[in-house]
């Protein structure tokens, strides 16, 4: 009787992917367009992003640009509200605008036979947007009410107190993108219309990603629309490096009595993507720090210490410098000694890193970018933010090729920059009994905030 031995075949690595190429062109208004046509995606994705920097509202109407980029669809000098509604619906496009750090953003999701109506609809609210008094009202009630929520939340309240913290007051950065109670009650509709006669297409970029086949000259249609938009405000200059506080190193305890688990909250300076180290490299630390459960930071506080179900870091890039941060939620009763740990492993030498750790970090973030990337909206988004930036489309690619052979010596030195940089700025929302055993942690002084 004869034995078969099955030999399994050996799997080779996956061939190197590449962010897809898009086709520019400049369209009349001098709006960039960047077309990417990826086949099999039916339901395309248009991204409209304006340079209107949240660092020129003005002082006491913070929050200003949100407001009026989320009321733009609410009327227009041809379409009420309900039948800007009544048309989104009945062609099947998912709306969307918001504000970032650089400008207003606007987005939407349509089938290929709908994309007219859809560009039609982007241009009416940009040229003839009208700002109702009743409709602005209610959204601004509902922002107020979403602050209240954020103030509520744990994880919301320790990011705004780690702004509030970290950013010098002098600086727009110190208060919420969204804005204040304060700021945002005192809005009115005209506040929003004046902030939307600021926007115009200098310097904005335009993109359509999908399958483009079906669309009969994709060129021709933004142009008869988007292109024929000339609004009336200028591009302001890119917003510069946001200040650290001078007392920024410090602990702050935000007393929540009674909180079942404590939300902590860490930051310190980091880089932007045009770092000399490398994106990537920042990337890899991200995941190798707390990008999994299997990441440093879990391996000791949820698996050997049972501290927290997860607690994450990463990096935040700015328009110039950017940020590390690391947050999660932990048990009341080992607030201090998880917040110990935590900023023990934080403190580890760059030389600590193994090549095994390192590799597996990079090669995760390498190998799963097709699947991260696997969509006309994903790819239309980082498109914006790269044009944003400033940065071209290969900069992914160049990214993704750095992360195939990065090695320990250069993770080592981009980490040991972050680590021997500024101190740490701690948010801690919990009881307030915590207070004196986070003195003793060395953390800098402790504030506590009721």
């Amino acid at each position: 009787m004869s034995t078969r031995v099955t030999v399994r075949p050996d799997v080779a690595p996956p061939a190197p992917w590449v962010f897809p190429v898009p086709q520019e062109h400049l369209l009349t208004n001098g709006m960039r367009l960047l077309l990417v046509d990826l086949p099999g995606q039916h339901v395309l994705s248009l991204r409209v992003a304006l340079r209107l920097p949240v660092s020129t509202e003005r002082a006491g109407a913070e929050g200003v640009t949100l407001m009026m980029a989320r009321a733009m669809d609410e009327g227009t000098a041809r379409h009420t509200s309900e039948e800007m509604a009544a048309l989104v619906e009945r062609h099947g496009i998912a709306w969307g605008a918001g504000a970032g750090e650089r400008g207003v953003h606007l987005g939407c999701e349509v089938t290929s036979g709908h994309l007219g109506t859809a560009l039609e609809l982007v241009h009416e609210v940009l040229a003839e947007a009208t700002f109702p008094e009743a409709e602005v009202a209610r959204i601004v009630r509902h922002r107020v009410v979403d602050i209240a929520h954020d103030l509520a939340d744990p994880g919301a309240r320790a990011s705004l107190e780690f702004i509030d913290t970290y950013f010098d007051e002098r600086d727009r950065p110190h208060l919420p993108l969204g804005g204040t109670s304060q700021t945002i009650s005192s809005l009115t509709a005209e506040d929003l219309r004046a902030r939307h006669r600021e926007l115009g297409p200098d310097g904005g970029t335009v993109v359509l990603a999908g399958d483009l086949s079906r669309v009969p000259d994709v060129v021709g249609a933004l142009e008869a629309t988007l292109g024929t938009w000339t609004g009336s405000g200028r591009s302001s200059a890119a917003p510069g490096p946001a200040r650290r506080a001078d007392d920024a190193a410090r602990a702050v305890l935000v007393a929540r009595p009674g909180l079942a688990q404590t939300e902590l909250y860490l930051g310190r300076p980091g880089p932007d993507r045009r770092t000399p180290h490398g994106w990537g490299t920042y990337q890899a630390l991200g995941m190798l720090l707390g990008g999994a459960p299997h990441a440093r930071i879990d391996r000791v506080l949820r698996e050997e210490r049972g501290y927290t179900y997860g607690i994450r870091a990463g990096f935040r890039p700015r328009s110039v410098g950017g940020l590390c941060v690391v947050g999660g939620s932990v048990r009341a009763d080992a607030t201090a000694p998880a917040l110990e740990e935590l900023v023990g492993i934080l403190a580890v030498p760059g030389a600590d890193f193994t090549v095994e750790e390192v590799r597996s970090a990079a090669d995760f973030v390498a190998m799963t970018a097709p699947g991260r990337y696997a969509t006309a909206d994903a790819i239309a988004d980082e498109l914006v933010s790269l044009a944003d930036d400033g940065l071209d489309h290969a900069t992914v690619t160049r990214t993704l090729d750095q992360l195939r052979t990065l090695g320990p010596e250069q993770v080592s030195r981009a980490w040991d920059e972050v680590r021997q940089g500024p101190g740490w700025t701690v948010v801690v929302v919990g009881d307030p009994q915590h207070e004196a055993a986070l003195a003793g942690l060395g953390l800098g002084p402790v504030s506590v905030v009721h």
